[in-house]
């Protein structure tokens, strides 16, 4: 009796253990979910006053901030952006401990569920300039015989969009993943994005240690080894979704699906894994693909306020049609930013115009878009 007895806690224990280590942190029912850079030090708190006034208001339930290197980490300091405050030599332009949690404690007023983004992979430039990661670890550098033109144009001889971080060096998980570590900590967030969109150098032939190797078991080998990490932390990971598409079958092309033969990732990557599916000029049907694969995901506009309306019509039509299994995947919208906050800030005020097409039309119609629906 006894031992069936113990037998049975032993079990129950065992089964306890199974729901803690897979009890990823939920998701809202449906995402409401706005995309922008971290704002500089001095637009805090007309920040705060935007997540108050804006988000808030219109129901918005998650913000992805995409940080990167504008914070002041403790655990590599090296890394941190090196301009300087205006006015104030002794300080980094950065943002403080004390500025993030002000962010933080906004976020938590309204529930809304902060996610901060370090871009990994890919990214680790753009234009002329090296960001922090490469310029300090060139060792790093999945390519490390391009080098940074004075004046960027595309195309150019060299393919270079944005470097690459190579992710079979066995020194660079370490570094990165503290990065990870302490972002969630200040977030206090169980959440993490790590880009990984628009990954062009990979598997490169000059690189001793990725050479000739799959690429799609590349890309997916990186995203897993990360999704772990976080997972290991009791959070979820959240990636972009273009390098998981094949860009000539659905015809997306380069940037929106992967020409470089990542696109098989798809069926190797961990499903707990949160896909945020972006498309600005249409409205293609690859979340539907995502979710009938089995995992959440968002459909992600920009700056066009008709491509988000459709965007809403063809995911509540997806939604409709789709059986149980591939229905429950579909979790919502991102707006995305893909300027400063201070230019979106004007914008939104009316300080400063948008010249071709507009982000903030765009979200003010995406936010009506779901109300309506």
């Amino acid at each position: 009796m006894h031992l069936r007895k113990t037998s049975i806690l032993l079990l129950s224990f065992i089964l306890f253990s199974c729901v803690q280590i897979f009890a990823f942190p939920k998701l809202p029912k449906e995402v409401r979910g706005f995309c922008i850079a971290a704002p500089q030090y001095n637009d805090v708190e007309t920040f705060i006053q935007f997540i108050d006034n804006e988000l808030a208001t219109r129901k918005v339930n998650v913000l992805i901030l995409r940080i990167d290197y504008n914070y002041q980490y403790t655990s590599h300091p090296e890394l941190v952006t090196t301009q300087k405050r205006l006015g104030d030599n002794n300080n980094i332009a950065a943002l403080s401990l004390t500025e993030m949690k002000k962010i933080v404690a906004a976020c938590k007023k309204h529930n809304i569920i902060l996610v901060p983004q370090v871009n990994l992979f890919g990214h680790q430039s753009w234009a002329t300039t090296t960001s922090p990661l490469l310029k300090k670890y060139p060792q790093f550098d999945e390519t490390p015989w391009v080098r940074m033109p004075e004046n960027y144009k595309w195309p150019n001889a060299d393919e270079l969009y944005c470097k690459s971080y190579c992710p079979l060096h066995p020194e660079v998980h370490k570094i990165v993943f503290e990065l990870v570590d302490e972002i969630m900590e200040v977030c206090e967030t169980k959440h993490f994005h790590a880009g990984m969109d628009e990954v062009f150098y990979i598997g490169m032939n000059g690189c001793t240690r990725c050479a000739g190797l799959d690429r799609s078991k590349l890309f997916a080998d990186e995203v897993n080894k990360i999704n772990d990490h976080v997972n290991a932390k009791d959070g979820r990971l959240w990636i972009w979704g273009d390098r998981m598409i094949d860009g000539q079958e659905t015809k997306l092309g380069m940037w929106e699906g992967s020409t470089n033969d990542t696109y098989r990732s798809i069926d190797m990557i961990n499903k707990n894994v949160v896909i945020n599916d972006w498309h600005y000029e249409s409205s293609p049907k690859t979340a539907e693909m995502f979710a009938k694969k089995g995992f959440d995901v968002m459909m992600c506009p920009w700056r066009k306020a008709d491509i988000a309306k459709q965007q809403v019509a063809d995911y509540n039509a997806f939604k409709a049609s789709s059986s149980g299994k591939a229905k429950k995947h579909y979790r919502g919208f991102i707006q995305t930013v893909w300027t400063s906050a201070d230019n979106f800030l004007q914008y939104l005020n009316g300080t400063k115009k948008e010249e071709k097409f507009s982000t903030v039309e765009c979200f003010k119609t995406l936010m009506s878009e779901l109300n309506d629906n």
